[in-house]
Order: C-alpha cells, then sequence, then structure tokens
C-alpha cells in the first residue's frame, strides 16, 4: 500500500515536472501541458496510473478549494459591493441564458424538460480553475474582458448553490438501488424538513462571517507570536480544510464557503502572510487537479461514440461562444476584450462533475447521459488553453489592430530613458510633466479601455501587462535609466519591483504606493525611493491651512519641509519593523519624537537661509560641504 502511495506520487510529480516546462517552452501555457501529461499517464495511453484517478480527482478539488479562498483574499468587501452589477448582471444573464439555451436545446432532442433542465444549468458553468490560472499567467485579469470573466465566474461559483438545492426537484428516474450517496458521505442537514435546511445553510454562512471578522484575527494574532512560519501555515490550512467541512455538512459548495472566508480576512492584517503561505499549495493542487482533468477522458467512450463527443463539444464550445460574445458587446465591451471574454468562458466547469453526479444520485440524470456529459466537459475544458492560444496568435493580432488610430502603435522603440508602468491618474502626470521636459517614456497599460482612450488624446501608450519580463525586455529595460511604478494594483506593483530587481538589477526605480502600509512592503522589498498618491496633495493642503491660519507663506512651507523630512526618516525605520509585536509603540513613539521636535522649530545656527530648500538632496548631489547643506 505505502509503496503503491509513494509510487502514484512520484508518477504525477514526474509527469508534471517534465510535461510543463515543455508545455511553457512550446508556448502552450501551463494549464495545457497539465492536461497533456494527465492524458500521458491516464488508464487510456500508457496506463501508468488506473481507476484510482477518480480518488484523485477528488483530492486534487481541493486545489480549487484553496484557489478560491486566495481569490477572497484579493476582494474586499467594499470592492466586491462595487462589482455588484457586473456580476448581477452580466453573470446572471450568462447563466441565465446559457442555462436557457441548452435546456430548449434538450427538449429539442427528446429529453424532458426536468432533465434538459439540468443539463443547461450545469453546462452554463464554466471552468474557474483555468480561466483565473490562464489569465493570470496571461496578465489579462486587470483588461476588461478578465474582470468581467472574473464577475461571471463569481456569479457561477454562487449559482452552484441553488443548483444543488434544485436538482432533487427534477427527479424523473427511479433512484439506483442501494446508492445511498456517491461518497458514502451524509450531510448533518440530510433528512431534515427544507425550512431546517435554509436555517443550517444560513447559520453556516453567518458563522463564517462572524468568525471571520472578529475569532480569526485574535487567534491567528495568538498564532504569529510564536514566530514558527510551519504553524502558522498549518493554521491557515486549517481554516480553510475546517470551512470545506462546514461548508460540506450543510450540503453547500466548499469553494463557496473559502470564498466568502477569503472575503471576510480581504481587510486583515495577515491576509499577505495567508497568501504567500497557501500560495504554493494551491499552485501544486491546481497542477494536481489539471492532472486529473486529463488521465479522467474516457477515451474508450470516446472511441464509442467519436460522433457524439465530438458533436456535442463542439456545439457546447460554439454556441457558448456566439452567446457570450453576443452578451460582451451588449455590455459594451471593445471587440477584443469581448472576444478574450467569450473564448476564455466558452468550456464547461470543474463543478459540472459533481453536479452530474449528484444529478445521476438524484435519478434526474441517467448514467449513460451523465458519463457522456462528463466527458464532453472534460474534453472542452482540455482544449480550452488551445482556444486561447488561437485567440491569443491568430485573432489578437488582427482583431486588436484594427481598433488602433495607427498601426505603429504596437511597435515599441525601447530606446527611451524612462518607462512608465500603468497610465492612469498617476502615472499620468507623471508622463506628462516628461514630456514637457523633453524627456520621452515608454508607457505600458493594461487596461485596453484606457489604451484606447488615451491613444485618441496622442498619448503613445501600450497595451501590456508590465510584470511579464519579455514585455519589459521590449520596451527597453535593459538600457532604460529609470522605471516609474505606478500601476493601480499595489500587489502588481510589488511583483513588478520583484522582477525588475532580480532580471534588471541596474535600473532605478521609483513607485507609487497607495498609503502608509503599501509604503512600507514597497520599502522592505528593497524599492529605493516611495511616493505616496495623496501625501504631497495633503502637505500642500496643510501648507494652505498654516497660512490661511496666519502664519506666513515661507515658514508654512519651511514646516511643510521639514515634517517632510522627519516623516519619509520616519516611514524608512518603521518599515524595517513593520509587523514586528513593538509596531504600534514604535509609531507612537516616533511622532511623539516628530511632534515635539517640529514644536522646536530648525536648530540653532541656521542664519537667515531659506529652510525651503531640500538640504539632503544637496548634501546627495554637491556633497556635504554645500553651504545650504550644513
Amino acid at each position: 500500500m505505502g509503496g503503491g502511495f509513494f509510487l502514484q506520487a512520484f508518477t504525477y510529480l514526474a509527469a508534471a515536472v517534465v510535461a510543463v516546462p515543455v508545455a511553457k517552452r512550446l508556448g502552450l501555457g501551463s494549464v495545457l501541458g497539465y492536461l497533456l501529461a494527465g492524458v500521458f499517464i491516464g488508464p487510456f495511453a500508457l496506463g501508468i496510473v488506473g481507476s484510482e484517478g477518480e480518488d484523485v480527482m477528488h483530492f486534487a478539488e481541493f486545489g480549487v478549494v484553496l484557489m478560491l479562498f486566495l481569490v477572497g483574499l484579493e476582494l474586499e468587501p467594499a470592492h466586491l459591493w462595487r462589482m455588484r452589477v457586473p456580476v448581477l448582471g452580466l453573470g446572471g444573464l450568462q447563466v441565465t441564458l446559457t442555462a436557457a439555451l441548452f435546456t430548449g436545446l434538450g427538449m429539442a432532442f427528446g429529453l424532458p424538460w426536468q432533465q434538459a433542465l439540468a443539463v443547461g444549468l450545469i453546462l452554463a458553468l464554466s471552468s474557474t480553475a483555468i480561466v483565473l490560472q490562464t489569465l493570470a499567467e496571461k496578465g489579462w485579469m486587470s483588461t476588461g474582458g478578465g474582470r468581467s470573466s472574473f464577475a461571471v465566474l463569481l456569479f457561477q461559483d454562487i449559482a452552484v448553490i441553488p443548483m444543488l438545492a434544485v436538482m432533487p426537484l427534477l427527479a424523473t428516474l427511479e433512484a439506483a438501488g442501494g446508492d445511498d450517496g456517491h461518497h458514502g458521505h451524509e450531510t448533518w442537514v440530510a433528512g431534515l424538513p427544507a425550512w431546517a435546511q435554509t436555517l443550517a445553510v444560513l447559520g453556516a454562512v453567518a458563522a463564517i462571517v462572524v468568525g471571520g471578522r472578529y475569532l480569526l484575527r485574535p487567534a491567528f494574532r495568538f498564532i504569529a507570536r510564536a514566530k514558527l512560519r510551519e504553524i502558522f501555515v498549518a493554521a491557515a490550512l486549517l481554516l480553510v480544510v475546517g470551512i470545506a467541512l462546514l461548508m460540506q455538512q450543510v450540503g453547500l459548495s466548499p469553494a463557496l464557503g473559502t470564498f466568502v472566508a477569503g472575503v471576510v480576512l480581504a481587510t486583515s492584517e495577515y491576509r499577505h502572510q495567508l497568501e504567500a503561505d497557501i500560495e504554493p499549495f494551491k499552485g501544486l493542487l491546481l497542477g494536481l487537479f489539471f492532472l486529473a482533468v486529463g488521465a479522467s477522458i474516457d477515451f474508450a467512450l470516446i472511441a464509442d461514440q467519436p460522433g457524439a463527443v465530438a458533436g456535442l463539444t463542439v456545439g457546447l464550445i460554439a454556441l457558448k461562444l456566439a452567446l457570450l460574445f453576443g452578451l460582451a458587446r451588449g455590455f459594451r465591451l471593445g471587440v477584443d476584450q469581448a472576444m478574450l471574454f467569450s473564448f476564455a468562458l466558452a468550456q464547461g466547469g470543474e463543478f459540472a462533475f459533481v453536479l452530474f453526479s449528484y444529478a445521476q444520485q438524484n435519478a434526474v440524470l441517467s448514467a449513460e447521459t451523465s458519463k457522456l456529459l462528463v466527458v464532453v466537459v472534460a474534453v472542452s475544458m482540455a482544449l480550452t488553453p488551445l482556444l486561447i492560444l488561437f485567440f491569443e496568435n491568430v485573432l489578437m493580432p488582427r482583431v486588436g489592430t484594427k481598433e488602433r488610430a495607427d498601426e505603429d502603435y504596437d511597435e515599441m522603440e525601447g530606446g527611451n530613458p524612462v518607462i512608465i508602468a500603468g497610465y492612469g491618474r498617476f502615472g499620468q502626470i507623471v508622463g506628462r510633466l516628461l514630456a514637457a521636459e523633453g524627456i520621452e517614456s515608454t508607457v505600458l497599460e493594461a487596461d485596453s479601455d484606457q489604451v484606447e482612450l488615451l491613444r485618441r488624446f496622442g498619448r503613445r501608450v501600450f497595451y501590456g501587462d508590465a510584470t511579464r519580463i519579455d514585455l519589459l525586455r521590449s520596451a527597453g529595460a535593459e538600457h532604460a535609466k529609470l522605471l516609474v511604478l505606478a500601476l493601480d494594483r499595489p500587489d502588481k506593483n510589488r511583483e513588478l519591483l520583484a522582477t525588475v530587481r532580480q532580471e534588471f538589477p541596474g535600473l532605478r526605480v521609483l513607485a507609487r504606493a497607495r498609503g502608509r502600509v503599501d509604503a512600507y512592503q514597497l520599502l522592505q522589498e528593497g524599492c529605493e525611493l516611495v511616493y505616496r498618491e495623496t501625501f504631497d496633495a495633503a502637505l500642500r493642503l496643510g501648507t494652505d491651512a498654516l497660512a490661511v491660519l496666519g502664519r506666513r507663506k515661507h515658514r508654512a512651507h519651511r514646516a511643510a519641509q521639514r515634517f517632510r523630512h522627519h516623516d519619509e526618516n520616519l516611514m524608512r525605520e518603521v518599515a524595517d519593523n513593520y509587523g514586528d509585536e513593538d509596531f504600534i509603540s514604535l509609531v507612537r513613539r516616533r511622532n511623539e519624537e516628530v511632534e515635539r521636535v517640529m514644536a522646536e522649530g530648525p536648530p540653532e545656527g541656521r542664519g537667515g537661509r531659506d529652510d525651503a530648500w531640500d538640504s539632503a538632496e544637496l548634501r546627495r548631489t554637491f556633497g556635504e560641504d554645500h553651504p545650504e547643506a550644513v
């Protein structure tokens, strides 16, 4: 038994280690590499992995659970509320219209309306695991199509709950004798009346929300004081597994429960540590999930019914492509982003494996129908990376250039001294100032709508994810003097900083920070100069406030300069201790010192010199003996 387990583990790991780098080198992407590796080692190719692949699939589904938890950590409740229109509007319409389309087709092919509705609901879902992994890998998450895809996937994951609830009501067949559950598992709510099951579900969700807000932070604080990373990792995994079990016991999707927990913890100070600790497990288990999908494709059934499998798979993808494209255009996405949206979501989803099994258990669908449709969904998932490659390499260059004002926008000279990553409200000001001084910049922006808008105003802005090394090389990072980090997402700024530090160590970096915490993290990760986006505006307002209150203008300006120096020194000192137990006491102590020094005024012996000069910068530029820098 032990040898069998280790042999199986060795087989899966070896397949991943060999296949995925080869697939990446060939430009196929990691997802397709995992899927192909699963096919090769599966029972219908080399036969190294046999019937135990189904058990591996159940284990690997935990990767999807971890992924949804990490997705939740990225979504603060306020941000989630701002997304309510695309989630409910675009996501709700996608599920409703797709389910209606396939229900109608099922009835046209002779299925009872109950079975047709079950099939329609299940086929309306797309693969959260494959789509999010692919979008993140390609750097498309922040595009219009990427954000719309995420909104639809979010609604689909939530929609799994009512689908599970309605499935038993659609039963038309006789229940298979002796089948009391596919997993031999009975939930806590089994046998309870509907109102009691509803209360149990609401209670479980409320427990996650309340516990996440009031219990988990003290618990993680207690665990963090032990200063043992492995215990914190164990606690993070314990949290995810516990919530998954709770959701399973009340008949809900474990992935949905962990997503809710992630959203609750999105504002926690332990968010980034949780992300860092769980990310490796998520990546490995997701890879195992894709391997298991590849290994589970029933090639015997495909060989037995090739016409049915091919026709249903092509029909599924083609109909979803057409419907998704129409929806995207209806929600005013550009042609390129509408195509990205439709090609990303055109497959079946991993929840289909669970739902088809559940429908079979509850006498909604026959075993033959379920097996056939499971193969169709698996094949559609396996084809998704190829569809994305077709979109990226064949359609995108043609469709994308049609909407551009000039063909030469796609050509980056790469000889400018400055690269600006992100050209939103912050990056635009920097770029305009440099341009006014005759300094050319190469600008990278990941929002295609923003790119098109800025090009209409005559700005040379290039579409692309600045965190990609190949784009940075094309932009001339090897020879540029300066990189300005002005991306909207702090995590992307830090990711780009880490890439530049590793690949282009000679490139100087100036970084935008959302606030003080973001500045601490950038400084900790080696950024030499950090600029808080609200700091200078607030300092200017404070200077004017002093003038309004009676201070002479030059005295108010000097006070602001002294405050700037003290505050920046404080920020750098605190950054070295950010996250320590005595962090708060250090900040309070240093703030009191700054206020005391400010109240005392400038040091004696200044003479009549104007403190408005930046004496620290003068020392760096002209040396310690400069007359204004003493």
